[in-house]
């Protein structure tokens, strides 16, 4: 093992997704985290497998997005059946189209999530302390001494903050005694990785739903390949020695479809719980991903929620400990993610009771009632850019939160809103980039739109060299017909002007119709917390 330090400003406690997007952001700001698992390395089990837009967002900022792509693919529609018949067949492809530069849900297993945040850690030196346990934690208004162990060795490691990044059963959530709310979903599910023999649309995921249970095939970026997630039949839920076959019979009633299976990769069972932690912080420690909140696999939100929870607090954390930000920022973690958290499990929780209930109405709610909600769904194109908006999660936002400070008159965009995807042609380049390829650079965004004379334009970055240099990044966008369209999506009529300041998350933290220094001073030094 690679020797432990005896400090360290970040501990992250646990190496999944959650665990390395934390440290893949204070490093990208900055900060050298240290990284534990319990487990021996990497998973080579795919689990999650659902990335949405807002995460291949945050992948093209890390600068790793083509690998992400090029070892995925698209979901490229959604079938839903019952009783051998399908009911509807659903085109999910651009269906996020103008909304992000990736309109649809891409398919890439957890583990290639997992070792595309290692190599990001390991091309910054990071290395990762596997076979190390978290065995207690004491912390004090200055620092937190965690006890670690590895093999026969135990060592002691003062950190300024410790990062719960360590899933369900989350040691430091339980040294914190921080409760973990919920419950668990009655019946028993078991998860397989297949490669099929025989024929299945490879391109779309379908979804089976009976009396007595219902399976889900998701697949795979490799060729006849499948994540199937299903009910385990009637009295086989208290066996242990399970195998593929035992659950075969069922699979082929529910489905009605001759399912021959070539090899099995992975097969597990398990419960499914919906749980959430009373809350996301305690002193200098915080939780993240499945420590703070766990749900169902519904609409492939899971992991997905994990990567945001590290975006939102990894920034933030950076900010505090190279001394740019007031600590105070770092409360507005929890004040922004718990309601997310809390929406996202009641929703899940809703859909998956519906799924999986087997009473009459239910079975009258899949037969009739959600096909055909969901037909005239689809054709509305209003309600499915809606539905892809909540799925992708790009339509999250902190519009309450009190590091924002929102003073123009939109009623569209506001501050706290995601900053909206949109084409910008470089009219001195004469190339085509996006306004979110402008919030590549780490550190705070200022955009300025409208008419401004250059010589303002001057004292602006002056402004900025002067008292934020290196932690805003400065551009301008003037009035013109190939870039009419960014001015009209956040409501400028000719002669006006707007001043945007852009978190590093690519949140929108300040927005304001009067482009004016000594404002927007008072709101970083005053709101934001900036030293």
């Amino acid at each position: 093992m690679i020797a432990l330090p005896r400090h360290t400003s970040v501990l992250i406690v646990g190496a999944g997704p959650s665990g390395l997007m934390m440290a893949a952001q204070l490093l990208r700001n900055g900060v050298q985290p240290v990284i534990i698992d319990i487990k021996q390395g990497p998973t080579n089990q795919s689990k999650a497998l659902a990335v949405q837009a807002r995460s291949l967002e945050i992948y093209r900022q890390l600068g790793v997005i083509d690998k992400v792509l090029n070892g995925g693919k698209q979901a490229g529609g959604l079938s839903f059946n019952m009783g051998g018949e399908q009911l509807v067949s659903l085109s999910l492809k651009e269906m996020g189209d103008t909304q992000t530069l990736f309109p649809f849900i891409h398919l890439y297993q957890q583990s290639k999530n997992e070792r595309t945040l290692l190599e990001y850690l390991t091309t910054a030196c990071c290395p990762v302390y596997w076979e190390t346990t978290l065995v207690g934690l004491k912390q004090d208004t200055g620092a937190v001494t965690a006890t670690l162990q590895n093999g026969e060795s135990t060592y002691e490691l003062t950190c300024d903050y410790v990062i719960g990044a360590d899933g369900a059963h989350s040691v430091v959530r339980k040294q914190l005694a921080i409760p973990f709310t919920g419950d668990t979903y009655q019946h028993k599910f078991y998860l397989a990785d297949v490669k099929l023999t025989s024929a299945m649309n490879g391109e779309v995921v379908n979804l089976f739903v009976a009396k007595k249970g219902f399976a889900g095939f998701f697949p795979m970026p490799e060729e006849r390949s499948f994540r199937i997630v299903a009910s385990l039949p009637d009295g086989l839920e208290e066996r242990e020695d399970l195998q593929m076959n035992d659950v075969l019979p069922q699979l082929q009633n529910i489905t009605g479809v001759g399912i021959e299976i070539d090899q099995v990769n992975w097969f597990t069972t398990y419960k499914l719980h919906h749980r959430m932690a009373e809350k996301f912080s305690d002193g200098r420690c915080y939780l993240i991903g499945d420590a703070a909140h766990i749900h169902s696999p519904v609409g492939g939100q899971g992991m997905n929620t994990g990567l945001q929870d590290a975006y939102n607090l990894g920034w933030k954390l950076a900010a505090v400990i190279n001394r740019q930000i007031k600590d105070s920022i770092l409360s507005s973690y929890a004040i922004e993610r718990m309601p997310v958290a809390k929406d996202l499990l009641s929703t899940t929780d809703r859909m998956f009771n519906v799924i999986t209930s087997r009473s009459w109405f239910s079975g009258l709610l899949k037969r009739y009632i959600i096909p055909n909600v969901l037909k005239l769904v689809w054709k509305n194109e209003t309600s499915r850019r809606y539905f892809f908006k909540q799925v992708s999660q790009t339509g999250i936002s902190y519009r309450d939160s009190k590091i924002n400070l929102h003073l123009g008159q939109d009623t569209k965009i506001k501050a706290g809103d995601r900053l909206p995807y949109l084409e910008i042609f470089d009219e001195k380049k004469k190339t085509r980039t996006d306004i979110h390829a402008w919030c590549s650079k780490p550190g705070f965004t200022l955009i300025t739109l409208g008419e401004i004379k250059e010589s303002y334009l001057f004292t602006l970055a002056k402004w900025i060299t002067q008292h934020y240099q290196g932690r805003i990044n400065f551009f301008h966008l003037p009035p013109s017909n190939t870039n009419w369209h960014i001015f009209e999506a956040f409501e400028l009529k000719p002669g006006m002007r707007k001043a945007l300041i852009i978190r590093p998350d690519m949140h929108i933290c300040y927005m304001n119709d009067i482009v004016d220094i000594e404002m927007m001073n008072n709101y970083l030094r005053n709101v934001a917390g900036f030293n």
